[in-house]
């Protein structure tokens, strides 16, 4: 299990809502600067995030919680 996961899994339900909110901000204003710019300066954040994001959905699912 990687780092991110274990420590992920020992945040309470509210710190993973509210990591999955910031997360999917940060999502958001890269995906927006991808399609005003057409160019990222580090393009490689975007697939972070979105494993980040995924990783954060599937631990609130495992405690009970939708997240969405």
């Amino acid at each position: 299990m990687s780092k991110l996961a274990q420590s992920l899994r020992d945040q309470s339900l509210e710190e993973l809502e509210a990591s999955l909110f910031e997360t999917s901000k940060e999502l958001f204003k890269l995906r927006n600067e991808l399609s005003l710019n057409k160019k990222l300066d580090k393009p490689h954040l975007l697939q972070a995030l979105r494993k980040k994001r995924a990783r954060t959905l599937t631990i609130l699912k495992e405690k009970g919680r939708d997240g969405r």
